[in-house]
């Protein structure tokens, strides 16, 4: 049986010079690549050879160490500085001594402003067409915040802007301020790991992101895609004031509010006191006259409403309905007098003429009325002589009273 191939087996190992020399070769044959990225920890010392700097990818937390001859750096199309965003060619190489990874650069190429417009443009119809400047996703931001969260350069002029006009307006607001660089290849990390921080704090009602204006190459991580994306999963409301006016990085479109500058952002956050009391007294004073207006009204009212002849003199209708009952009164008893003495005389002439036709007038003449009295009856009229024969007791009713007789019969002649 054969002995197993070196570095298959524990017993047969490869030395650490074997794996660094294959390792190198495998490098070696990757041949020049191209390779964009943001230069950071530049390393030009006088009298050395070698240029040592870290290439760093803008969008994530990776870098390579690169190097170069310093009369490449010296005749670069622009100055390297840290942030500087760069297009580079280099070979990769594995040191085996150290054991370490590097890419060799033969050029440098600036990356110019139209080309990063473009991206910036690129990123912007990406980030649209995901929704993230849906304008119904904006947060409303709240009347008067208690503490505000600030996220800005160490001792900028923004920081001291925003503090400053926010204390001038309302003196009681209080500041969450995380100092993070705003320009260069360690910008979005820190200012997205401030961000976190922030939304994290139940205290903070507003985030402000604020930086004074710069070039596009010093706004590219307020542009930077992994920013815009932690600003629109914030649930804390967001407010972008970088740079002046006429800078419109990404994070303003991501931003729950656009502020021009950080002292507009100020004042957009916080109220003004002197001009909010201003208003309440305003208010105060327009309620007040309304009330006043609406008394004179009232008052006026009632006083159309007490001239009225009904509420002026309330008993005036019925005095007038009694004066009118009175005379009713007084016509219905002067008729009723009337009617009354009228069927009085009526009566009385009646009472004449039956006084005159009546019996007793006739008896008062001197006739008399000649009855007969029985036994077993009353008294009946004597009309006929035959009525009364001898004997017949009879009852003689004359003017003032009766006599009683006896019949002696009957006798002719007159």
């Amino acid at each position: 049986m054969s002995a197993p191939a070196p570095g298959n087996s524990a017993e047969n190992p490869f030395p650490v010079r074997a794996v660094a020399i294959r390792v190198k070769g495998w490098i070696d044959r990757l041949g020049s690549v191209w390779v964009e990225g943001q230069l950071t920890q530049i390393n030009l010392r006088p009298g050395v050879r070698t240029v040592f700097m870290v290439l760093r990818d803008p969008a994530a937390d990776m870098s390579l160490t690169v190097t170069c001859t310093p009369e490449l750096v010296a005749g670069a199309p622009v100055k390297l500085t840290e942030g500087t965003q760069v297009v580079v060619c280099g070979k990769p190489n594995f040191y085996t001594a150290r054991g370490t990874f590097s890419l060799r650069l033969s050029e440098i190429r600036a990356v110019g402003i139209g080309e990063l417009l473009a991206r910036i443009e690129r990123l912007r119809r990406l980030l649209d067409a995901e929704g993230l400047f849906d304008p119904r996703l904006k947060r409303q931001l709240p009347f008067l915040p208690a503490t505000i969260g600030l996220i800005t350069g160490r001792a900028s002029a923004a920081e001291r802007d925003v503090m400053t006009v926010a204390g001038a307006r309302w003196p009681a607001v209080r500041f969450a301020v995380r100092n993070t660089a705003v320009q260069g290849p360690n910008a979005v990390a820190q200012i997205v790991e401030a961000l976190h921080e922030l939304d994290a704090d139940p205290d903070v009602d507003v985030i402000v992101l604020a930086r004074g204006g710069g070039s596009v190459e010093d706004l590219l991580p307020f542009s930077d895609e992994t920013l815009c994306r932690a600003i629109s999963t914030c649930r804390t409301p967001v407010v972008s004031a970088v740079g002046h006016e006429p800078d419109n990085p990404l994070c303003d479109l991501v931003a729950d509010l656009r502020a021009a500058t950080p002292t507009d952002a100020a004042k957009k956050i916080v109220p003004d006191a002197s001009a909010e009391q201003a208003l309440v007294d305003d208010l105060r004073r327009r309620s007040a006259q309304a009330v006043r207006n609406w008394v004179v009204r009232e008052e006026r009212v009632l006083a159309q409403l007490r001239s009225r002849p009904v509420l002026a003199d309330p008993l005036r209708a019925l005095t007038e309905r009694a004066e009118e009952v009175g005379r009713a009164l007084a016509a219905v008893r002067r008729d009723i007098t009337r009617l009354i003495a009228v069927q009085a005389e009526r009566v009385g002439h009646l009472s004449a003429r039956l006084a005159t036709l009546g019996p007793a007038a006739t008896l008062a003449r001197g006739y008399a009325v000649v009855q007969t009295v029985g036994t077993d009856g009353p008294p009946q009229v004597l009309r006929s002589v035959q009525g009364a024969p001898a004997g017949t007791q009879l009852r003689i009713r004359v003017a003032d009273g009766a006599i009683a007789a006896t019949s002696e019969g009957h006798h002719d002649g007159n």
